[in-house]
């Protein structure tokens, strides 16, 4: 851990400065500044990476900023301020990449349950542009079907926690044998174990929807950006760029 990095503390405070400026403004923050899905008319492509530093309450992005001082400050003084912020951008974009593609094959696949159920479509858009449903939907389609094709289109992604679980497999892949000391379990475990079992954990909740840390939570944007964060380390890696400083 030690002495925090520049751009460790530059995003720190950007996210503080969100964080207290959608406590004064609230819901508008979240419609301008959160990730929705793109078919829905709060979509802008800003928010790709704006919803990064958007948080849904105090233990969000107290979590979050202690995770990116713990894990990204080492990093940073490995590789260099631009190469950080290279790296956090580019897994936190990949996070809402594949965070939107899961949302598109759960959006498609309530829409076609719901035509071929007879359903005008048009009737089904002017209904979940509204932020409503009906009831009737759960008789024609599965309870996951219909949630997670409502949670798709009118839920948006709010959080750092994308990117910082790139700098999670980051730090795993950097320092595998780092033991860290958790809250929750009374001795230490090497990084190269806890970090992949976190992403696995995550991944189940995401295939099965049996939320393990909690509801509410983004569980394939986190898995997205922990392989976006492995692919960009295995290139490196492979072509010699892992210890390579870039410009400061």
């Amino acid at each position: 851990m030690g002495r925090i990095t520049d751009a460790v503390k530059h995003l720190i405070i950007i996210n503080v400065l969100f964080f207290v400026a959608t406590q004064l403004y609230g819901d508008q923050m979240y419609q301008w500044f959160s990730l929705w899905f793109p078919k829905n008319e709060n979509f802008g492509f800003w928010q790709v990476i704006s919803h990064m530093f958007m948080h849904g309450g105090f233990m969000h992005i107290l979590f979050n900023m202690y995770a990116l001082w713990a894990f990204g400050s080492p990093l940073e003084r490995m590789w260099g301020r631009n190469k950080f912020f290279f790296f956090y951008f580019s897994a936190g974009i990949g996070a809402a990449l594949i965070h939107t593609g899961v949302n598109y094959y759960y959006f498609n696949q309530g829409m076609d349950a719901l035509i071929n159920a007879g359903i005008p479509k048009e009737q089904i858009i002017e209904i979940i542009t509204g932020g409503k449903y009906s009831p009737s939907w759960y008789d024609v389609a599965s309870k996951s079907t219909i949630d997670n094709f409502l949670g798709a289109f009118n839920t948006p992604a709010v959080g750092a926690s994308g990117a910082i679980y790139g700098v999670l497999v980051a730090f795993g892949m950097s320092y595998p044998n780092s033991e860290l000391f958790l809250m929750f379990i009374p001795v230490p475990v090497k990084a190269k174990y806890f970090i992949p079992v976190l992403i696995g954990l995550d991944l189940f909740s995401g295939v099965t929807g049996y939320s393990i840390f909690g509801n509410g939570i983004a569980h394939f944007a986190h898995v997205g950006g922990a392989l976006f964060g492995f692919i960009m380390m295995w290139y490196w890696k492979k072509n010699q760029f892992n210890n390579n400083r870039w410009d400061r």
